[in-house]
């Protein structure tokens, strides 16, 4: 009797419905639906991060800029501010947890494994060292061999009478016969003016500037000398703890800097507008021939922007053992990965 009901139940309401009964939705109150907009449409909350320089804003921090202001790190969760260093360096702003990433050099962070600074480099900026000694023409020096005589203007730092030897001994010259003077805060042009005869420039920004004020300067990179010195410089570095405790948000931010920087090799005008926007101190002149040189030496001949190979961390590492630059243990598989590059 019950399933009889249940049956008659069922077809009136069918036969209800089909005469033209229609069911409504409830009516959402204004307040309701402006909830579940608010709700679709609120933005996701980004992680703040910082990424601190190595020097003041140039051509070398150009994809960070673009991938800040064009939103891929927005895309990957992100908000990136970018600083610059304090007294301490970006190196130790990074490890002791001041800044997230920084920029860095291969030398730094070779000599900062061997001394307990817990960095690791997460991506090479440039391919193929750009720097070495440079020079006004008039002074007429054309390889390592000319250094004698002339008044080299640096730093005071052991690194570079180490470089000035390794260069020299190729042409079996000697490197006590080159007066080594600290020029301090001092540029090239500045330094060149007066009593030094050469300096270790970069060739991307200073060169390029040399060509924008027609004063011609001989240029003896480093990597033509020695293959041990085609280091990677510059490149960008996280700590330890960062990747151990936040691999995601590691991965995360090299993914949007990989496409700043794939953006700067693809359109090095755009990019520059860019850096240029952000930092309108620079010489906008300088920005855009700097640019148009370095874009294609970013990747240059590895196979995607950023990748390291572990002879380069090996073959520099020997290189300062040999001229007593380092005397603690180096690990060249902790100093640097590739693992949070972009897969290909």
């Amino acid at each position: 009797m019950k399933k009889s009901l249940w049956l008659i139940c069922l077809t009136l309401f069918i036969v209800i419905a089909g005469c033209g009964g229609k069911t409504e939705e409830p009516t959402k109150t204004t307040e309701q639906s402006g909830e579940a907009a608010q709700q679709q449409e609120a933005p996701k909350e980004l992680t703040k991060v910082k990424v601190v320089l190595d020097w003041t804003p140039n051509t070398n921090h150009t994809g960070l800029y673009v991938a800040r202001d064009k939103g891929f790190f927005k895309e990957q969760g992100l908000d990136v501010e970018i600083v610059q260093p304090g007294e301490g360096g970006a190196d130790m702003m990074v490890a002791a947890g001041n800044a997230e990433f920084g920029v860095s050099y291969q030398e730094n962070i070779t000599l900062g494994r061997t001394q307990n600074v817990p960095i690791v480099s997460l991506a090479a900026i440039i391919q193929h060292n750009t720097s070495g000694f440079a020079s006004p023409v008039d002074k007429n020096i054309k390889s390592p061999k000319d250094f004698e005589g002339k008044t080299y203007g640096g730093w005071g730092s052991p690194n570079e009478e180490a470089m000035l030897q390794s260069l020299m001994e190729t042409e079996k010259a000697d490197v006590k016969k080159v007066n080594n003077v600290s020029i301090g805060s001092a540029d090239y042009f500045t330094a060149t003016k007066s009593n030094i005869d050469f300096a270790w420039i970069y060739y991307a920004w200073t060169g390029v500037e040399a060509e924008l004020r027609k004063e011609p300067m001989n240029m003896i990179y480093l990597k033509d000398y020695s293959s041990k010195l085609d280091y990677y410089t510059p490149v960008l570095a996280t700590s330890e703890k960062m990747i151990a405790e936040k691999p995601d948000l590691v991965r995360a931010f090299v993914k949007g800097a990989a496409e700043g920087y794939e953006f700067a090799i693809q359109k090095p005008d755009e990019a520059a507008d860019i850096l240029i926007k952000a930092e309108p101190d620079l010489n906008a002149d300088l920005v855009k021939a700097s640019q148009k040189w370095l874009s294609p030496r970013y990747q240059d001949d590895a196979a995607a922007w950023g990748v390291q190979k572990r002879d380069v961390w090996v073959n520099y590492a020997d290189w300062m053992t040999e001229h007593k630059l380092l005397t603690g243990t180096f690990d060249p598989d902790k100093a640097f990965t590739n693992d949070f590059l972009p897969k290909q």
